[in-house]
């Protein structure tokens, strides 16, 4: 292998480094504007488990704006949607 081929395979591998690890970067920055917000889910389209253990998947939710179901949303919006921050306590 030559010099050249050598040098451009080491820049490949440099520049995909560089991109997942700003991909993961971004990725993180987006997951800290979210909160979790009770309530609000519709029925198929919550996106985890529900806090009452009803189920363990997301999608699974049977009713529109179970209390026990979440959704993300952006920070600060749940509760101006009709959600909360937690679920009932049982």
């Amino acid at each position: 292998m030559n010099k050249t081929m050598l040098c451009a395979a080491l820049a490949g591998v440099l520049a995909a480094g560089a991109a997942g690890a700003a991909f993961a970067e971004d990725h993180d920055m987006k997951m800290e504007a979210k909160e979790k917000c009770y309530g609000v889910a519709k029925a198929g389209k919550n996106d985890c488990k529900s806090a009452n253990g009803s189920h363990a998947c997301a999608g699974h939710a049977t009713t529109d704006n179970d209390p026990y179901e979440w959704k993300l949303v952006d920070t600060g919006a749940c509760e101006g949607m009709g959600g909360t921050l937690a679920p009932p306590a049982e």
